[in-house]
């Protein structure tokens, strides 16, 4: 009766195998030997998987993948049957076949969490958020699940072979997330809305130091604080070009900014440096004008080409930042040079005082002096504008006035 159990088993085996690779429109011939006990019968369904995702038949391996798993729950296969679902779903690609496959590596580093290829799962999923993202003026969320996704990874293994490769891409997905945020700064920088623009670059400049244009970013926040009168705030940001990014072309602008406020000048990071150097040295296939216009009609994704190469990435979470401090107080008690963000809310402390309303300005790149007129860059920080002295001198002659008015005459 064993004997007449396990031939039915066989059997029943041959002719699911049978029927699968008959429906893929390729018949392919079962070995005799494999199903009689030679090899086993779950190295079999595994093989035979593998063989039908390499050649494109996806749901016919998964199908198999499937039925070793609930045929042979204790199958050394087991673990690879289940990460072999997941890539066939990942190879399959689309919207449908990525959301499927993050959920089943999701559920391979449940099952599997101590298997080695629990890392190479958590880098398919961030993969996965990588092949969905967007371009920087739409939908940002991929990009920032794959941020997070290449973050865990690089926190939770910082020595896997994979490391480099998860480096780079976190870079280029930082290098789309500022963008995005440095295009709607911008916009509110053009109409006027400095408040809103400082806002948003504050938290870009501290957070995406590696950005392509965080040079830019930096010089637009001094302009804002330069037109709000604040030069003492504005010129910490000139400061940071040139410690930060030394080699920018808006290097030497700054450094023109701060000797005219009688401000010295910091001497260029040495770790800034180098990483400058390094970055002019690499070299980078990156399409010209002509190209990245052509990319961009073309190519549903983002064009990650400007993105640094050198350089590490910010590995902390947004939601785990304290908040972001770039400036300490002064001595003297001085709070003018503290900038400041809330964690939860974003609202920034040193900007309440920046207008909403301002006369619309112009980016960098446009005009990288910054300033609409002449009299700001002569300013010297703490010196109060002459406007505020007028306006105390118009207030003590108004009571006086109005005393002269009420008076009767004899």
């Amino acid at each position: 009766m064993l004997r007449i159990g396990q031939n039915t088993r066989w059997i029943g085996m041959a002719v699911l195998l049978a029927a699968l690779t008959s429906s893929c429109g390729r018949a392919r011939r079962v070995n005799p030997a494999d199903l009689q006990g030679n090899v086993a019968p779950d190295r079999v369904l595994y093989e035979q998987a593998l063989e039908d995702i390499r050649k494109g038949r996806h749901a016919a391996g998964r199908l198999l993948l499937q039925t070793l798993i609930s045929t042979y729950p204790d199958s050394e296969y087991l673990a690879k049957a289940k990460l072999g679902i997941a890539d066939s779903y990942y190879k399959e690609g689309g919207t449908s076949g990525l959301t499927q496959a993050i959920a089943e590596y999701r559920d391979f580093r449940v099952f599997f969490p101590f298997l080695p290829e629990a890392a190479y799962a958590q880098m398919q999923i961030a993969m996965a958020y990588y092949q969905r993202m967007e371009k920087p003026d739409r939908d940002r969320t991929n990009a920032r699940m794959a941020e997070a996704e290449l973050q865990t990874f690089l926190l939770e293994y910082p020595e896997h072979e994979l490391a480099p490769i998860a480096e780079q891409r976190l870079r280029e997905v930082q290098e789309v997330i500022a963008e995005g945020e440095y295009r709607i700064a911008r916009f509110y920088f053009i109409k006027g809305n400095l408040r809103a623009a400082a806002g948003r670059l504050i938290e870009l400049v501290e957070r995406y130091p590696l950005y392509s244009k965080a040079d830019e970013a930096n010089w637009m926040l001094a302009d804002a604080f330069e037109r709000a009168e604040q030069i003492e705030v504005a010129s910490k940001f000139y400061e940071r070009i040139v410690r930060l990014y030394p080699l920018s072309p808006l290097a030497e602008r700054a450094k023109e900014k701060l000797l005219a406020w009688n401000v010295p000048v910091p001497q260029p990071d040495p770790a800034a440096l180098a990483r400058a150097q390094q970055e002019r040295e690499t070299p980078v296939d990156r399409p010209g004008f002509l190209g990245r216009t052509l990319l961009g009609i073309f190519k549903t994704g983002p064009d990650v080409s400007m993105a640094a190469r050198t350089g590490k990435p910010t590995l902390t979470p947004p939601s785990e930042q304290p908040g972001t401090t770039l400036f300490e107080p002064q001595p003297g008690g001085s709070t003018a040079s503290i900038v400041a963000t809330s964690p939860t809310t974003g609202e920034v402390a040193a900007t309440s005082q920046l207008p909403t309303d301002a006369k619309p300005g112009q980016t960098p790149s446009a005009n990288p002096s910054g300033s609409s007129d002449g009299e700001s860059s002569s300013k010297k920080p703490g010196q109060k504008p002459e406007n505020d002295k007028k306006k105390k001198e118009k207030e003590k002659k108004k009571p006086e006035e109005e005393s002269s008015s009420t008076r009767r005459p004899n």
